[in-house]
């Protein structure tokens, strides 16, 4: 299947700047995805975590990590921005194994382990250079949205 690029992401996922925090999706199927964060020395966390000493927030880690699998789960029940969205209600064996610094690609692999009508299930591992730094299972539960979707602008 072809990559998807940030706008395409858009139609999936309500997240908007500062908050998207994945950039592409290379590869997926039915019940896996790969997909990356490009970590920049300007994103607006380095000011204040760690002045010196930069490093990505483990909670923005893990934050990424679950909008690469809510586009895996977008695609795979067919929610495309409409009314549809998918909020985080759990999640176990979080673990971060390394620091994420500026210049880093931060590339995730999840996949659905479980999925419902209304809820789903998914084990998702970042990694920087072919070593994992995080890894988290997810729970969501698909709500309908209190809001427009917002258009992605091109």
């Amino acid at each position: 299947m072809p990559e998807i690029d940030i706008f395409g992401i858009m139609k999936t996922l309500k997240h908007r700047y500062p908050f998207l925090m994945v950039d592409r999706i290379t590869e997926y199927d039915d019940m896996h995805v790969t997909g990356y964060k490009n970590v920049t020395y300007n994103e607006p966390f380095f000011q204040g975590h760690f002045p010196g000493d930069p490093t990505m927030p483990g909670v923005l880690i893990v934050e990424s990590m679950g909008q690469v699998a809510s586009v895996l789960l977008g695609i795979k029940l067919g929610i495309e921005q409409g009314n549809k969205i998918a909020f985080l209600t759990g999640m176990d064996k979080v673990r971060f194994r390394k620091p994420v610094r500026p210049g880093d690609k931060l590339v995730t692999k999840a996949e659905l382990t479980n999925v419902r009508s209304n809820s789903a299930k998914a084990k998702a591992k970042a990694y920087v250079d072919d070593e994992v730094v995080a890894e988290a299972e997810f729970l969501t539960i698909i709500a309908d949205t209190l809001s427009k979707p917002q258009e992605a602008e091109n």
